[in-house]
């Protein structure tokens, strides 16, 4: 059997100079670099006569060298033009700063070239396609694998190395599934599923491939599940809390009304809390349903019943914010309320340690630095984790090890269909807000194209003269030469230095240190900084109820789910806020899209249409297997 191993850098094209930009996308072994499957597919494999090409197609054209690279020299750069023809029509094709072309072409040889062609007063054009020699059929001539990459590694060598990989492992890969459920559900092999789903012949080869290891994945994460849940059932060792401390106390303290959903989510969790069986709840309701309070009401009863709380939190400003809340609502109930975060002194640390250990604290509310192995607790009776999607099943079971046995509320603002969640947190029973608060303010959404930045742009300088604040996201960090996406630090020097020069604008992304993007959202809170430019880090944050414009860039390269949490980041004032959608593609889906997001903020809505659109195979499978790069493109 082959030797799945071995490190990445033994494969052949990788090396060691290589292999820290495979590292970076979190491919260490020939194992990880087979199994990084491909975020989407370009058919490349159907040629068209020039004749037949529309504008702003993107098609694969075998064209024959009429005249050889003409150098032009224009300001900045230079720019490299090819005149090609097949079908007796010629087209150009251009390229910018790419002085070895020169040397690459020659009259009479043929060439495929797979680009978008422009057609400018009967002329065609294509700019900056990928091309090679017809015949080599590499990169053009068939359908093509898209990863997701990393700034310094292109599609090309990507696609050779995972080419390498594949063959190095083919026909000895060990079957994982046994022969009947093969048979069962007509599945292919394993050897053919990894090949086929790398670099298929076909669309049919590519959904038998994709198929199978969506099955398989499915399959063993069923299989985990069942076996938490039964564990769980089997376990009657929880802690029975005061039936006599009543949630009530809280509710009539508040200055509003709970809905109905929150009450009724309320209810499922207090007879949770009073009986024998450990709770293990999600908490799934959409941006500004009011899933907090629900677990404010819920510490109150577990601290009174004689127990402490620990409230586990992605980010240090995520925290203070639940701090800050938490306070509001419990301290007329002399509950003793602390944060623990990393950004504190080791003085304060050792201090805030030492008091939950005694027991002087009721309710900590803290990062990853609540995980830490020297952080004790006297009686842990309630563990409630917040956006549970930034935290792995590790991070979750390593804090409730610090307790024995307690109850766990688990909170998710992303909205998934109720069947999904079913399958996905097949170990923990569900509760749904599905209401909002009757004073939260619609966001108004709309899809625009490129045309129409200028007015954007102008729309921007007046929610900001008006002394409001503004997102901008983009789907990227760094420029990439393969994909024509807007990258934050690109767009941040442009928005910087020719169109709001006048305001403050920061930028944000995840390769930035926990203290730096703590900063920069404390100051955009503060209103200290005008335009936030990022990418969808800023998904899960802090609460700026002066930001009412969200401005989402390509957005057709995110899911409807992801859309929606982005647009939650505003409207959590009491300013009228709006979301752009920016977006290029003219695919049918992606117009789908933009529409749903236009006509409605119904989180659950849409992510039944996202589900729609998507599949259900894309959130296990390949298109899910990995994160599509947002951050690491």
């Amino acid at each position: 059997m082959v030797e799945l191993n071995k490190e990445v850098q033994y494969v052949k094209n990788v090396g060691p100079n290589r292999v820290k930009l495979l590292n970076k996308l979190n491919i260490y072994t020939l194992q990880d670099l087979i199994t990084y499957f491909p975020r989407t597919y370009e058919n490349r494999g159907i040629s068209k006569n020039i004749s037949e090409c529309e504008n702003e197609e993107e098609v694969l054209i075998t064209a024959v060298v009429i005249r050889g690279v003409n150098e032009i020299f224009a300001r900045r750069m230079k720019i490299y033009k090819l005149i090609v023809k097949n079908d007796d029509i010629p087209i150009t094709i251009t390229w910018y700063n790419q002085s070895y072309l020169k040397k690459i072409f020659k009259v009479g040889d043929i060439y495929n070239f797979y680009g978008k062609i422009e057609i400018k007063n009967g002329k065609y054009e294509m700019q900056s396609p990928v091309f090679e020699q017809s015949g080599i059929n590499k990169n053009t001539g068939r359908i093509v694998p898209i990863y997701p990459l990393t700034y310094g590694v292109t599609q090309n060598v990507l696609r050779k190395i995972i080419e390498t990989g594949v063959k190095e492992t083919y026909g000895h890969l060990e079957e994982t599934l046994p022969k009947f459920i093969l048979e069962k559900y007509k599945l292919m092999g394993l050897n053919d599923a990894i090949k086929k789903v790398h670099f298929p012949e076909n669309a049919d080869e590519y959904l038998k491939a994709r198929y199978r290891l969506v099955f398989e994945e499915l399959l063993i994460f069923q299989l985990a599940i069942l076996r938490l849940r039964e564990q769980y059932k089997a376990d009657k060792n929880g802690i029975e809390f005061d039936k006599n401390i009543n949630m009530s106390d809280v509710i009539n303290s508040l200055p509003f009304n709970l809905t109905k959903a929150q009450l009724r989510v309320l209810e499922e969790i207090d007879n949770d809390m009073e009986s024998k069986k450990t709770m293990n709840r999600l908490l799934q309701g959409d941006v500004g349903s009011g899933k907090t309070i629900v677990a404010e009401i819920a510490s109150h009863k577990a601290v009174k019943s004689g127990y402490q709380v620990a409230v586990l939190v992605p980010t240090s400003i995520l925290a203070t914010q639940h701090f800050e809340n938490f306070k509001n609502t419990l301290n007329k109930f002399d509950i003793k309320i602390e944060l623990l975060i990393s950004s504190m002194t080791k003085k304060q640390k050792n201090l805030i340690k030492e008091k939950l250990a005694n027991g002087e604290i009721d309710i900590i509310i803290g990062t990853h630095a609540l995980i830490e192995e020297d952080v004790t607790f006297k009686k842990l009776g309630l563990v409630v984790t917040d956006e549970q999607h930034r935290f792995g099943v590790k991070q979750r079971a390593d804090i409730v090890a610090k307790g024995k046995n307690p109850d766990v509320i688990v909170m998710s603002a992303t909205p998934i269909p109720r069947t999904l969640a079913l399958i996905l947190y097949g170990d923990l029973d569900i509760s749904i807000i599905d209401e909002l608060p009757p004073n939260r303010k619609k966001i108004d959404t709309f899809a625009i194209g490129k045309k129409e930045e200028e007015r954007l742009y102008g729309f921007i300088k007046k929610q900001i003269e008006d002394g409001r604040q503004c997102y901008i996201v983009c789907p990227m960090v760094e420029e990439n030469e393969e994909q024509d996406l807007k990258s934050v630090l690109e767009l941040w020097e442009k928005l910087k230095q020719d169109v709001f020069s006048q305001y403050n604008i920061e930028y944000l992304h995840g390769k930035m240190k926990s203290k730096e993007k703590d900063d920069i959202m404390l100051r955009f809170k503060n209103g200290q900084i005008d335009i936030l430019v990022s990418t969808t880090v800023i998904e899960v944050g802090v609460d700026v109820p002066n930001a009412n414009l969200m401005v989402i860039e390509n957005a057709e390269r995110f899911g409807l789910a992801a859309l929606h949490q982005l647009r939650g980041r505003v409207g959590r004032g009491e300013y009228k806020s709006y979301c752009i959608l920016k977006y290029e593609s003219q695919s049918k889906i992606a117009r789908e899209r933009m529409k749903i997001m236009c006509q409605t903020n119904d989180g659950f809505l849409i992510s039944e249409k996202d589900l729609e659109l998507r599949g259900s195979g894309d959130f296990f499978g390949t298109a899910q297997h990995r994160n599509t790069g947002n951050e690491n493109s």
